[in-house]
Protein backbone atom coordinates (compact mmCIF):
# COMPACT_ATOMS: atom_id res chain seq x y z
CA UNK A 1 0.00 0.00 0.00
CA UNK A 2 2.96 2.30 0.61
CA UNK A 3 3.72 2.99 -3.06
CA UNK A 4 0.03 3.49 -3.82
CA UNK A 5 -0.31 6.24 -1.23
CA UNK A 6 3.12 7.68 -2.02
CA UNK A 7 1.90 8.34 -5.57
CA UNK A 8 -0.99 10.43 -4.19
CA UNK A 9 1.39 12.36 -1.90
CA UNK A 10 3.79 13.10 -4.76
CA UNK A 11 0.91 14.35 -6.91
CA UNK A 12 -0.43 16.63 -4.15
CA UNK A 13 3.05 17.98 -3.34
CA UNK A 14 3.79 18.61 -7.03
CA UNK A 15 0.44 20.33 -7.45
CA UNK A 16 1.23 22.65 -4.52
CA UNK A 17 4.59 23.56 -6.07
CA UNK A 18 2.83 24.44 -9.34
CA UNK A 19 0.32 26.59 -7.44
CA UNK A 20 3.14 28.37 -5.58
CA UNK A 21 5.36 28.84 -8.66
CA UNK A 22 5.62 32.61 -8.17
CA UNK A 23 6.64 32.12 -4.54
CA UNK A 24 9.15 29.32 -5.04
CA UNK A 25 10.47 30.65 -8.41
CA UNK A 26 10.57 27.03 -9.66
CA UNK A 27 9.19 26.77 -13.18
CA UNK A 28 5.94 24.83 -13.26
CA UNK A 29 7.17 22.82 -16.26
CA UNK A 30 10.07 21.43 -14.22
CA UNK A 31 7.71 20.44 -11.40
CA UNK A 32 5.21 18.86 -13.80
CA UNK A 33 7.90 16.81 -15.56
CA UNK A 34 9.32 15.52 -12.27
CA UNK A 35 5.80 14.75 -11.06
CA UNK A 36 4.73 12.99 -14.27
CA UNK A 37 7.88 10.93 -14.85
CA UNK A 38 8.30 10.31 -11.11
CA UNK A 39 4.81 8.87 -10.70
CA UNK A 40 5.39 6.40 -13.54
CA UNK A 41 8.74 5.43 -11.97
CA UNK A 42 7.07 4.81 -8.59
CA UNK A 43 4.30 2.89 -10.33
CA UNK A 44 6.86 0.68 -12.06
CA UNK A 45 8.82 0.06 -8.85
CA UNK A 46 5.73 -0.89 -6.85
CA UNK A 47 3.68 -2.35 -9.71
CA UNK A 48 3.23 -5.79 -8.11
CA UNK A 49 1.99 -4.29 -4.85
CA UNK A 50 -0.21 -1.64 -6.51
CA UNK A 51 -1.89 -3.97 -8.99
CA UNK A 52 -2.58 -6.60 -6.33
CA UNK A 53 -4.85 -4.06 -4.61
CA UNK A 54 -7.31 -4.60 -7.47
CA UNK A 55 -8.15 -0.92 -8.07
CA UNK A 56 -6.92 -0.78 -11.67
CA UNK A 57 -9.71 -1.55 -14.14
CA UNK A 58 -7.24 -1.84 -17.02
CA UNK A 59 -5.30 -4.52 -15.08
CA UNK A 60 -8.53 -6.47 -14.55
CA UNK A 61 -9.19 -6.36 -18.29
CA UNK A 62 -5.59 -7.46 -18.91
CA UNK A 63 -6.09 -10.54 -16.73
CA UNK A 64 -9.51 -11.20 -18.27
CA UNK A 65 -7.80 -11.44 -21.68
CA UNK A 66 -5.88 -14.49 -20.46
CA UNK A 67 -2.68 -12.83 -19.27
CA UNK A 68 -1.09 -13.90 -15.98
CA UNK A 69 0.29 -11.83 -13.10
CA UNK A 70 3.95 -12.82 -13.47
CA UNK A 71 6.68 -10.20 -13.24
CA UNK A 72 7.24 -10.38 -16.99
CA UNK A 73 3.50 -9.93 -17.66
CA UNK A 74 3.32 -6.93 -15.30
CA UNK A 75 6.29 -5.30 -17.04
CA UNK A 76 4.71 -5.86 -20.45
CA UNK A 77 1.38 -4.49 -19.20
CA UNK A 78 2.98 -1.40 -17.68
CA UNK A 79 5.48 -0.51 -20.41
CA UNK A 80 4.01 -1.80 -23.66
CA UNK A 81 0.32 -1.46 -22.87
CA UNK A 82 -0.46 1.27 -20.34
CA UNK A 83 2.43 3.69 -20.89
CA UNK A 84 2.19 3.33 -24.66
CA UNK A 85 -1.56 3.94 -24.60
CA UNK A 86 -1.28 7.03 -22.41
CA UNK A 87 1.71 8.27 -24.40
CA UNK A 88 -0.37 8.02 -27.57
CA UNK A 89 -3.08 10.22 -26.03
CA UNK A 90 -0.52 12.69 -24.66
CA UNK A 91 1.34 12.88 -27.98
CA UNK A 92 -1.92 13.60 -29.80
CA UNK A 93 -2.57 16.60 -27.55
CA UNK A 94 1.05 17.82 -27.57
CA UNK A 95 1.41 17.55 -31.36
CA UNK A 96 -1.94 19.30 -31.77
CA UNK A 97 -0.85 22.11 -29.44
CA UNK A 98 2.54 22.52 -31.13
CA UNK A 99 0.95 22.58 -34.59
CA UNK A 100 -1.68 25.15 -33.58
CA UNK A 101 0.86 27.36 -31.81
CA UNK A 102 3.16 27.27 -34.85
CA UNK A 103 0.36 28.20 -37.26
CA UNK A 104 -0.57 31.11 -34.99
CA UNK A 105 3.08 32.22 -34.81
CA UNK A 106 3.39 32.10 -38.62
CA UNK A 107 0.27 34.26 -39.00
CA UNK A 108 1.66 36.63 -36.35
CA UNK A 109 5.10 36.92 -38.00
CA UNK A 110 3.42 37.74 -41.30
CA UNK A 111 1.36 40.35 -39.39
CA UNK A 112 -1.83 38.60 -40.46
CA UNK A 113 -3.58 39.36 -37.18
CA UNK A 114 -3.23 43.07 -37.94
CA UNK A 115 -5.72 42.56 -40.76
CA UNK A 116 -8.22 41.74 -37.98
CA UNK A 117 -7.01 44.05 -35.22
CA UNK A 118 -6.82 47.10 -37.51
CA UNK A 119 -10.55 46.67 -38.13
CA UNK A 120 -11.45 46.39 -34.46
CA UNK A 121 -12.11 50.00 -33.58
CA UNK A 122 -13.85 49.34 -30.24
CA UNK A 123 -11.70 50.58 -27.36
CA UNK A 124 -14.29 50.41 -24.57
CA UNK A 125 -13.26 47.52 -22.31
CA UNK A 126 -16.72 46.03 -21.59
CA UNK A 127 -17.77 46.22 -25.26
CA UNK A 128 -14.52 44.69 -26.50
CA UNK A 129 -14.69 41.96 -23.85
CA UNK A 130 -18.23 41.08 -24.96
CA UNK A 131 -17.21 40.95 -28.64
CA UNK A 132 -14.18 38.72 -27.97
CA UNK A 133 -16.16 36.45 -25.61
CA UNK A 134 -19.00 35.79 -28.07
CA UNK A 135 -16.50 35.32 -30.90
CA UNK A 136 -14.63 32.76 -28.78
CA UNK A 137 -17.82 31.01 -27.64
CA UNK A 138 -19.04 30.27 -31.17
CA UNK A 139 -15.61 29.77 -32.76
CA UNK A 140 -14.66 27.12 -30.17
CA UNK A 141 -17.73 25.10 -31.16
CA UNK A 142 -16.58 25.06 -34.79
CA UNK A 143 -12.89 24.49 -34.09
CA UNK A 144 -12.23 23.39 -30.51
CA UNK A 145 -11.52 25.22 -27.26
CA UNK A 146 -7.72 24.82 -27.40
CA UNK A 147 -7.21 26.12 -30.95
CA UNK A 148 -9.66 28.96 -30.41
CA UNK A 149 -7.92 30.08 -27.22
CA UNK A 150 -4.52 30.15 -28.93
CA UNK A 151 -5.87 32.23 -31.82
CA UNK A 152 -7.91 34.72 -29.76
CA UNK A 153 -5.17 35.23 -27.14
CA UNK A 154 -2.73 35.96 -29.97
CA UNK A 155 -5.17 38.60 -31.28
CA UNK A 156 -5.55 40.11 -27.80
CA UNK A 157 -1.79 40.47 -27.58
CA UNK A 158 -2.00 42.87 -30.52
CA UNK A 159 -4.94 44.82 -29.07
CA UNK A 160 -4.12 45.39 -25.40
CA UNK A 161 -0.90 46.76 -23.96
CA UNK A 162 -1.55 46.54 -20.20
CA UNK A 163 -0.63 43.10 -18.85
CA UNK A 164 -3.32 42.77 -16.16
CA UNK A 165 -6.09 43.98 -18.47
CA UNK A 166 -4.94 41.46 -21.06
CA UNK A 167 -4.93 38.75 -18.34
CA UNK A 168 -8.59 39.51 -17.60
CA UNK A 169 -9.45 39.27 -21.30
CA UNK A 170 -7.41 36.08 -21.81
CA UNK A 171 -9.02 34.49 -18.74
CA UNK A 172 -12.47 35.32 -20.06
CA UNK A 173 -11.43 33.75 -23.37
CA UNK A 174 -10.61 30.51 -21.49
CA UNK A 175 -14.05 30.54 -19.82
CA UNK A 176 -15.83 31.29 -23.11
CA UNK A 177 -13.81 28.69 -25.05
CA UNK A 178 -14.55 25.94 -22.53
CA UNK A 179 -18.24 26.89 -22.45
CA UNK A 180 -18.41 26.99 -26.24
CA UNK A 181 -16.67 23.64 -26.57
CA UNK A 182 -19.08 21.91 -24.17
CA UNK A 183 -22.19 22.20 -26.37
CA UNK A 184 -20.51 21.06 -29.58
CA UNK A 185 -19.70 17.40 -30.36
CA UNK A 186 -16.28 18.49 -31.68
CA UNK A 187 -15.61 21.40 -29.31
CA UNK A 188 -13.88 19.51 -26.50
CA UNK A 189 -12.02 16.21 -26.09
CA UNK A 190 -14.62 14.91 -23.62
CA UNK A 191 -17.60 15.67 -25.87
CA UNK A 192 -15.74 13.95 -28.72
CA UNK A 193 -15.26 10.90 -26.45
CA UNK A 194 -18.95 10.80 -25.52
CA UNK A 195 -20.01 11.35 -29.13
CA UNK A 196 -17.74 8.62 -30.53
CA UNK A 197 -18.66 6.33 -27.61
CA UNK A 198 -22.33 6.58 -28.54
CA UNK A 199 -23.51 8.17 -25.27
CA UNK A 200 -24.64 11.36 -27.02
CA UNK A 201 -25.70 12.42 -30.52
CA UNK A 202 -24.59 15.63 -32.22
CA UNK A 203 -27.94 17.44 -32.61
CA UNK A 204 -29.22 16.50 -29.16
CA UNK A 205 -26.12 17.71 -27.30
CA UNK A 206 -26.37 21.06 -29.10
CA UNK A 207 -30.06 21.34 -28.28
CA UNK A 208 -29.75 20.44 -24.59
CA UNK A 209 -26.40 21.98 -23.59
CA UNK A 210 -26.33 25.22 -25.60
CA UNK A 211 -28.29 27.35 -23.10
CA UNK A 212 -26.48 26.09 -19.93
CA UNK A 213 -23.15 26.67 -21.71
CA UNK A 214 -24.25 30.16 -22.74
CA UNK A 215 -25.14 30.94 -19.11
CA UNK A 216 -21.73 29.61 -17.99
CA UNK A 217 -20.19 32.23 -20.28
CA UNK A 218 -22.65 35.11 -19.77
CA UNK A 219 -22.46 35.26 -15.95
CA UNK A 220 -18.64 35.67 -15.81
CA UNK A 221 -18.85 38.07 -18.76
CA UNK A 222 -21.42 40.21 -16.93
CA UNK A 223 -19.34 40.30 -13.73
CA UNK A 224 -16.14 41.24 -15.59
CA UNK A 225 -17.94 43.90 -17.66
CA UNK A 226 -18.97 45.55 -14.39
CA UNK A 227 -15.42 45.23 -13.07
CA UNK A 228 -13.52 46.50 -16.12
CA UNK A 229 -14.10 50.15 -16.93
CA UNK A 230 -12.53 52.67 -19.27
CA UNK A 231 -10.68 52.34 -22.56
CA UNK A 232 -7.99 49.89 -23.60
CA UNK A 233 -4.44 51.05 -24.26
CA UNK A 234 -3.35 49.50 -27.59
CA UNK A 235 0.33 48.51 -27.91
CA UNK A 236 2.65 50.32 -30.27
CA UNK A 237 4.21 48.52 -33.22
CA UNK A 238 7.67 47.26 -32.33
CA UNK A 239 10.66 48.54 -34.25
CA UNK A 240 11.21 45.30 -36.15
CA UNK A 241 7.55 45.24 -37.17
CA UNK A 242 8.01 48.65 -38.83
CA UNK A 243 11.26 47.57 -40.42
CA UNK A 244 9.99 44.34 -41.98
CA UNK A 245 6.45 45.40 -42.75
CA UNK A 246 4.59 42.79 -44.82
CA UNK A 247 2.48 43.90 -47.81
CA UNK A 248 -1.27 43.65 -47.22
CA UNK A 249 -1.64 41.03 -49.96
CA UNK A 250 0.85 38.67 -48.29
CA UNK A 251 -0.68 39.22 -44.86
CA UNK A 252 -4.12 38.34 -46.22
CA UNK A 253 -2.83 35.21 -47.97
CA UNK A 254 -1.14 33.89 -44.82
CA UNK A 255 -4.12 34.80 -42.61
CA UNK A 256 -6.56 32.99 -44.93
CA UNK A 257 -4.22 29.98 -45.20
CA UNK A 258 -3.99 29.81 -41.41
CA UNK A 259 -7.74 30.05 -40.88
CA UNK A 260 -8.40 27.41 -43.56
CA UNK A 261 -5.78 25.13 -41.97
CA UNK A 262 -7.46 25.45 -38.57
CA UNK A 263 -11.00 25.04 -39.89
CA UNK A 264 -9.95 21.99 -41.88
CA UNK A 265 -8.94 20.10 -38.71
CA UNK A 266 -12.47 19.03 -37.60
CA UNK A 267 -13.43 18.35 -41.22
CA UNK A 268 -10.45 16.02 -41.75
CA UNK A 269 -11.18 14.30 -38.44
CA UNK A 270 -14.82 13.83 -39.36
CA UNK A 271 -14.05 12.22 -42.72
CA UNK A 272 -10.94 10.18 -41.83
CA UNK A 273 -11.63 9.44 -38.13
CA UNK A 274 -7.93 10.12 -37.50
CA UNK A 275 -6.84 12.08 -34.40
CA UNK A 276 -7.14 15.89 -34.77
CA UNK A 277 -3.36 16.41 -34.69
CA UNK A 278 -3.07 14.78 -38.15
CA UNK A 279 -5.19 17.55 -39.68
CA UNK A 280 -3.28 20.19 -37.70
CA UNK A 281 0.13 18.90 -38.88
CA UNK A 282 -1.17 18.66 -42.45
CA UNK A 283 -2.26 22.31 -42.28
CA UNK A 284 1.08 23.36 -40.79
CA UNK A 285 2.99 21.49 -43.49
CA UNK A 286 0.93 23.14 -46.22
CA UNK A 287 1.53 26.60 -44.73
CA UNK A 288 5.26 25.91 -44.40
CA UNK A 289 5.48 24.73 -48.02
CA UNK A 290 3.55 27.69 -49.42
CA UNK A 291 5.32 30.35 -47.34
CA UNK A 292 8.75 28.91 -48.30
CA UNK A 293 7.64 28.93 -51.94
CA UNK A 294 6.65 32.61 -51.70
CA UNK A 295 9.86 33.57 -49.90
CA UNK A 296 11.82 33.29 -53.14
CA UNK A 297 10.62 36.80 -53.93
CA UNK A 298 11.72 38.22 -50.55
CA UNK A 299 14.97 39.83 -49.48
CA UNK A 300 17.55 37.72 -47.58
CA UNK A 301 16.62 39.50 -44.32
CA UNK A 302 12.91 38.74 -44.77
CA UNK A 303 13.69 35.12 -45.69
CA UNK A 304 15.50 34.65 -42.38
CA UNK A 305 12.83 36.43 -40.36
CA UNK A 306 9.81 34.76 -41.98
CA UNK A 307 11.16 31.23 -42.35
CA UNK A 308 8.94 28.74 -40.48
CA UNK A 309 12.03 26.90 -39.25
CA UNK A 310 13.05 30.04 -37.36
CA UNK A 311 9.50 30.73 -36.23
CA UNK A 312 9.44 27.26 -34.62
CA UNK A 313 12.08 28.48 -32.15
CA UNK A 314 9.53 30.95 -30.79
CA UNK A 315 7.09 28.23 -29.69
CA UNK A 316 6.56 28.27 -25.93
CA UNK A 317 8.07 24.87 -25.17
CA UNK A 318 7.78 25.24 -21.34
CA UNK A 319 3.97 25.31 -21.78
CA UNK A 320 4.09 22.20 -23.97
CA UNK A 321 6.32 20.38 -21.47
CA UNK A 322 4.13 21.48 -18.57
CA UNK A 323 1.05 20.02 -20.24
CA UNK A 324 2.98 16.83 -21.02
CA UNK A 325 4.04 16.46 -17.37
CA UNK A 326 0.51 17.02 -16.05
CA UNK A 327 -0.97 14.48 -18.49
CA UNK A 328 1.74 11.94 -17.62
CA UNK A 329 0.95 12.33 -13.92
CA UNK A 330 -2.79 11.95 -14.41
CA UNK A 331 -2.18 8.97 -16.71
CA UNK A 332 -0.19 7.21 -13.98
CA UNK A 333 -2.96 7.81 -11.43
CA UNK A 334 -5.55 6.59 -13.92
CA UNK A 335 -3.62 3.41 -14.76
CA UNK A 336 -2.82 2.59 -11.11
CA UNK A 337 -6.50 2.88 -10.20
CA UNK A 338 -6.58 6.08 -8.15
CA UNK A 339 -9.17 7.70 -10.38
CA UNK A 340 -11.30 4.56 -10.43
CA UNK A 341 -11.33 4.58 -6.62
CA UNK A 342 -12.42 8.22 -6.67
CA UNK A 343 -15.15 7.48 -9.23
CA UNK A 344 -16.35 4.48 -7.23
CA UNK A 345 -16.47 6.55 -4.04
CA UNK A 346 -18.60 9.17 -5.80
CA UNK A 347 -20.90 6.54 -7.26
CA UNK A 348 -21.42 5.01 -3.82
CA UNK A 349 -21.89 8.20 -1.77
CA UNK A 350 -23.43 10.62 -4.30
CA UNK A 351 -26.30 8.81 -5.95
CA UNK A 352 -28.01 11.92 -7.34
CA UNK A 353 -26.76 12.32 -10.93
CA UNK A 354 -26.94 16.14 -10.78
CA UNK A 355 -24.83 16.38 -7.64
CA UNK A 356 -22.49 13.70 -8.96
CA UNK A 357 -21.88 15.59 -12.18
CA UNK A 358 -21.45 18.86 -10.30
CA UNK A 359 -18.62 17.25 -8.32
CA UNK A 360 -17.13 15.81 -11.53
CA UNK A 361 -16.95 19.32 -12.99
CA UNK A 362 -15.12 20.65 -9.93
CA UNK A 363 -12.72 17.68 -9.99
CA UNK A 364 -12.02 18.30 -13.67
CA UNK A 365 -10.49 21.63 -12.66
CA UNK A 366 -7.94 19.75 -10.53
CA UNK A 367 -7.45 16.52 -12.49
CA UNK A 368 -7.62 16.28 -16.27
CA UNK A 369 -11.23 15.74 -17.35
CA UNK A 370 -10.40 13.07 -19.95
CA UNK A 371 -9.57 10.17 -17.56
CA UNK A 372 -12.44 11.17 -15.24
CA UNK A 373 -14.95 11.03 -18.10
CA UNK A 374 -13.37 7.80 -19.34
CA UNK A 375 -13.77 6.28 -15.85
CA UNK A 376 -17.49 7.13 -15.69
CA UNK A 377 -18.06 5.96 -19.27
CA UNK A 378 -16.64 2.60 -18.18
CA UNK A 379 -18.63 2.47 -14.93
CA UNK A 380 -22.05 3.18 -16.42
CA UNK A 381 -23.10 1.16 -19.49
CA UNK A 382 -25.47 2.74 -22.01
CA UNK A 383 -29.01 1.70 -21.05
CA UNK A 384 -31.36 0.14 -23.57
CA UNK A 385 -33.89 2.45 -25.31
CA UNK A 386 -37.11 2.71 -23.33
CA UNK A 387 -35.41 2.13 -19.98
CA UNK A 388 -37.39 3.51 -17.02
CA UNK A 389 -36.62 4.84 -13.58
CA UNK A 390 -33.01 5.70 -12.76
CA UNK A 391 -31.70 3.85 -15.84
CA UNK A 392 -33.56 6.30 -18.11
CA UNK A 393 -30.76 8.78 -17.33
CA UNK A 394 -28.22 6.46 -18.98
CA UNK A 395 -29.84 5.83 -22.37
CA UNK A 396 -28.32 7.47 -25.46
CA UNK A 397 -28.74 11.25 -24.92
CA UNK A 398 -29.75 10.54 -21.32
CA UNK A 399 -29.51 13.32 -18.74
CA UNK A 400 -26.42 11.86 -17.07
CA UNK A 401 -24.40 11.86 -20.30
CA UNK A 402 -25.55 15.35 -21.32
CA UNK A 403 -24.73 16.80 -17.92
CA UNK A 404 -21.39 14.97 -17.90
CA UNK A 405 -20.51 16.68 -21.19
CA UNK A 406 -21.41 20.09 -19.73
CA UNK A 407 -19.75 19.62 -16.33
CA UNK A 408 -16.48 18.14 -17.56
CA UNK A 409 -16.19 20.77 -20.29
CA UNK A 410 -16.94 23.92 -18.28
CA UNK A 411 -15.74 22.88 -14.81
CA UNK A 412 -12.11 23.13 -15.93
CA UNK A 413 -12.46 26.91 -16.12
CA UNK A 414 -12.46 27.17 -12.31
CA UNK A 415 -8.67 26.75 -12.28
CA UNK A 416 -6.24 28.02 -14.92
CA UNK A 417 -4.64 24.55 -15.23
CA UNK A 418 -8.01 22.80 -15.29
CA UNK A 419 -8.14 22.65 -19.09
CA UNK A 420 -5.77 22.54 -22.05
CA UNK A 421 -7.06 25.95 -23.15
CA UNK A 422 -6.25 27.37 -19.71
CA UNK A 423 -2.74 25.92 -19.81
CA UNK A 424 -2.20 27.42 -23.28
CA UNK A 425 -3.37 30.88 -22.15
CA UNK A 426 -1.28 30.57 -18.98
CA UNK A 427 1.84 29.90 -21.04
CA UNK A 428 1.19 32.51 -23.72
CA UNK A 429 0.40 35.33 -21.27
CA UNK A 430 2.37 34.18 -18.19
CA UNK A 431 -0.82 34.27 -16.10
CA UNK A 432 -0.16 33.41 -12.47
CA UNK A 433 -2.07 30.45 -11.01
CA UNK A 434 -2.87 32.37 -7.81
CA UNK A 435 -3.87 35.52 -9.73
CA UNK A 436 -6.39 33.50 -11.75
CA UNK A 437 -7.65 31.76 -8.62
CA UNK A 438 -8.22 35.08 -6.81
CA UNK A 439 -9.57 37.13 -9.71
CA UNK A 440 -11.30 34.64 -12.02
CA UNK A 441 -11.79 31.29 -10.27
CA UNK A 442 -14.82 32.31 -8.20
CA UNK A 443 -16.38 34.08 -11.20
CA UNK A 444 -15.96 30.98 -13.38
CA UNK A 445 -17.42 28.85 -10.55
CA UNK A 446 -20.54 31.04 -10.37
CA UNK A 447 -21.00 30.71 -14.14
CA UNK A 448 -20.49 26.94 -13.93
CA UNK A 449 -23.10 26.58 -11.16
CA UNK A 450 -25.45 28.92 -13.04
CA UNK A 451 -25.37 26.64 -16.07
CA UNK A 452 -26.00 23.58 -13.90
CA UNK A 453 -28.94 25.33 -12.24
CA UNK A 454 -30.49 26.10 -15.63
CA UNK A 455 -29.93 22.50 -16.75
CA UNK A 456 -31.64 21.25 -13.58
CA UNK A 457 -34.59 23.66 -14.03
CA UNK A 458 -35.03 22.55 -17.63
CA UNK A 459 -35.21 18.93 -16.48
CA UNK A 460 -37.73 19.78 -13.75
CA UNK A 461 -40.00 21.61 -16.21
CA UNK A 462 -39.80 18.75 -18.70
Amino acid sequence: MMMYYLMIEIFVFGYLLIVLEHNTHINKAATALIMGAGLWALYAIGAQEILELGFSESWKLWLADGNNSSEESITHFLVHHELTEHLSEIASIVFFLMGAMTIVEVIDEYQGFRVITNRITVTNKPKLLAIMSFLTFFLSAALDNLTTTIVIVAVLNKLIKDDETRWYFASMVVVAANAGGAWSPIGDVTTIMLWIGGQITALKIIEEIFLPSLVAMLIPLGILCLKLKGEIDPPQLEEDEHKAFIPLRDRLIVLIMGIVALLAVPVIKSYTHLPPFIGMLLGLGAMWFLTDFKLHSKTLEDKRRLNVGRILTKIDMPTVLFLMGILLAVGALSSAGHLNVMAGFMQEHFTDIYFQNTIIGVLSAVVDNVPIVAAFMGMYPIAEPGATGEMANFVVDGKFWEMLAYASGTGGSILIIGSASGVAAMGMERISFLWYLRKIGWIAAIGYLGGISLFYLEMMVM
